[in-house]
């Protein structure tokens, strides 16, 4: 029997033992590394590379065997190459390529050819095994993004997740969430997970020229080799995606490979996309539990209020107004004295309860509001003192503009400082309430202040009060002390 006739023989004998060797497993790139082992092995070559491709022809796996250089995506020239597809349903799903120091004979090929067959098949599941995995983890991804939301995690943090699942899963080296900035021309690099996060974050990118500005516009997700707009790091293959973060404010989610890495197929952009739409689709159901929520807490705080005005207000009044008639039938001057005091007392209760009504009327969250300020005001004046500080407000300060509700902190502020650091008071009283006008009012038992400092130290809230169109007036009891009225129109 000649000789090429029973290698050939052999060849096929060895085939069913080669093609087991590399069908035995799932996962993709050791399936891929086993079919290039075992086609080599199977016909003698010196070396041999399999490199997988996607539906445009770019290379999306790769694995080498005889080769120094295992990142080589090239084998080293030789005598003889064997180079044939492997093809599954008619789609051609990559290339195995074998190198030779002899002549490879038609028995080789033909024992190879049954090989590709089978590799194709073991390489289509290897990879359909892959991308059922991989949906999996975004699902995950998805579902972990939900929870958090759910649980109460503020957006921002939410989206820092977004952006390090989005790196971790597509195998980035950097993944970033862009959002629009007034006056709507450029993009910001919000947050971004990965090793550039630091120099890339607060990056503006414009809409104009940038692969970013395109996909906000047109809605369409783009796998690119590199940005178009570059964000001045090392960057390579990019995938952009539009991610919506709420009814009116739309992001864009980026994914980007190093340098010379591969790109983004065309099963990624799908999976990423999906991806942003149900992160967004999470956040915007975040948004609308929020605002459920704060209206429930706006109904509660309402209906507080109204129980406070119409049943606790109306009895204090009725008590005080029967000490005022007890106060009148009695000739007893300490009883009088005493009466007056409860009365006084009284009506302090009634202030500090109108100004929780007030407070429970103000919007939800507005904890930096004028009737905070003032609180804060006073209390930061007066923490390194041992004055004992009465303190009325009254009022709907929420409706005080911005402007002027500047102007009556910096009254405030003062008012206080100049009594602190002059009167030598024991006592001091600071009482701002809001009508048809906002009245500031500042008065202590102290010996007054000195001339030069009224002149110096007044200058500037009256012309704060003349800015707003209003009046500046200090008192000096014959009884000694200060009283200082500051008195500005609410528009």
């Amino acid at each position: 029997m000649p000789e090429e006739t029973t290698s050939g023989r052999d060849r096929m004998d060895a085939l069913p033992a080669a093609v087991l060797a590399f069908s035995a497993g799932l996962e993709l790139e050791t399936t891929l590394h086993r079919i290039v082992t075992a086609a080599a092995g199977l016909i003698g070559a010196r070396c041999g590379a399999l490199t997988l491709l996607d539906e445009d022809g770019r290379t999306t796996g790769f694995a080498a065997t005889g080769v120094d250089d295992a990142t080589s995506r090239r084998l080293p020239p030789m005598p003889a190459v064997l180079d044939l597809p492997l093809v599954v349903r008619g789609a051609v799903l990559g290339r195995l390529c074998l190198g030779g120091e002899r002549p490879f004979t038609a028995d080789d090929e033909r024992a190879i050819v049954a090989l590709a067959a089978a590799a194709g098949i073991a390489v289509d599941n290897a990879r359909l095994y892959e991308e059922s995995r991989s949906r999996q983890r975004w699902l995950e991804a998805t579902g972990e993004i939900s929870a958090e939301l759910l649980g109460g995690t503020d957006v921002h943090t939410v989206l820092r997740l977004v952006a390090s699942r989005a790196a971790e899963l597509t195998g980035a080296v950097d993944a970033l969430i862009a959002l629009p900035v007034p006056p709507a021309e450029a993009l910001v690099v919000t947050v971004c997970a990965g090793p550039d996060a630091e120099e890339l974050t607060g990056r503006r990118i414009p809409l104009d020229g940038s692969t970013s500005g395109a996909v906000l516009r047109d809605h369409v997700p783009r796998s690119v080799p590199n940005l178009a707009y570059g964000l001045g790091a090392d960057l390579g293959p990019a995938l952009a995606v539009r991610l919506r973060s709420g009814e009116s404010t739309a992001g864009v989610l980026l994914a980007i490979r190093a340098s010379g890495a591969p790109g983004f197929d065309e099963h990624e952009l799908q999976l990423v996309s999906a991806f942003a739409d149900q992160a967004a689709l999470a956040l915007r159901d975040a948004e609308s539990q929020a605002t459920r929520r704060e209206l429930d807490v706006a109904v509660d705080r309402d209906r507080i209020a109204r129980d406070l005005h119409d049943h606790v207000i109306q009895r204090l009044f009725a008590v005080g107004m029967g000490i005022e008639g007890t106060r009148r039938r009695t000739d007893s001057p300490a009883v009088t004295a005493r009466l007056t005091r409860h009365i006084d007392q009284l009506q302090d209760v009634i202030e500090e309860i109108r100004s929780a009504i007030f407070a429970l009327h103000s919007r939800p969250g507005a904890g930096r509001g004028l009737r905070a300020r003032l609180q804060n005001a006073i209390t930061d004046g007066c923490a390194d003192s041992a004055i004992h500080t009465t303190v009325r407000l009254s009022g709907a300060f929420d409706r005080v503009p911005a402007g002027l509700a500047e102007h009556a902190e910096a009254v405030v502020r003062e008012a206080v400082s100049n009594v602190l650091r002059h009167a030598r008071a024991a006592e001091l009283a600071v009482t701002v309430s809001l009508d048809e006008e906002l009245v500031v009012e500042v008065s202590d038992t102290g010996i007054g202040m000195p001339e030069a400092v009224a002149r110096s130290g007044l200058r500037n809230l009256a012309q704060r009060a003349a800015e707003a169109g209003g009046s500046l007036r200090l008192e000096c009891p014959a009884d000694g002390g200060t009283c200082l009225r500051w008195t500005v129109p609410v528009p």
